[in-house]
Formats: C-alpha cells, sequence, structure tokens
C-alpha cells in the first residue's frame, strides 16, 4: 500500500544552497505560500537540531537559523568543514548541498 506523504519539495518554491563566503554556506527555503510556510515553520521539521541531524554535523556548525515571515523563508547558515576552494573540498559554490532537504517529510 502506497503511503501519501508531504515533502518540502512539495511545498516550497525554492531550496537552494548557496557559498556564504570563505567558511560558510547558506541555505534558503521559500514557499509557494503562506498556508505552506505556516505548516512547516509550525511542524518543527526545520530546525538547527533537524538540521544537524539531517547533515550529521554538529549542532555548533550551525552559524545562524532565521524564520524569515515576510518572505514566507527559512534561511540557515553552516560553517564549512574545509574553507571554499582548499585541497579536498567538495564544492566551491556551495551550491549542491540542498538536495537532503528535498526527501524531508512534513505532517
Amino acid at each position: 500500500m502506497l503511503r501519501n506523504r508531504t515533502t518540502l519539495r512539495d511545498l516550497a518554491s525554492t531550496i537552494r544552497s548557496k557559498n556564504a563566503g570563505v567558511d560558510h554556506i547558506t541555505f534558503d527555503l521559500i514557499f509557494k505560500d503562506r498556508t505552506a510556510f505556516e505548516r512547516v515553520r509550525d511542524s518543527g521539521v526545520i530546525s538547527p537540531e533537524s538540521i544537524s541531524a539531517l547533515y550529521h554535523i554538529p549542532r555548533e556548525r550551525i552559524t545562524d537559523f532565521v524564520v524569515f515571515e515576510p518572505a514566507n523563508a527559512i534561511k540557515f547558515t553552516v560553517r564549512r568543514s574545509r574553507p571554499s576552494g582548499s585541497p579536498g573540498e567538495s564544492d566551491v559554490f556551495g551550491s549542491q548541498h540542498y538536495a537532503p532537504l528535498f526527501e524531508v517529510e512534513v505532517p
């Protein structure tokens, strides 16, 4: 039996990550409408603790977490494990870190 589920990908118009300087990557979740935004915000599925678990990083690496109601958006910033462009760093632009957010289930 198939289970109906709603994910962030279903509710957000934009899910992206990008470079935020040499040492940080920032993530933006922008929602299609106020109802979708409030559903995610109120569910608690996106929080510093859930991001820490999803990305398998210590909570201390999340330097900013902002719920920006005027834009129906949630933004968070993560300190990189290595500086952008340094040897062994895999994504200079920070633009390929957002994919794990797609499948986060929203009650």
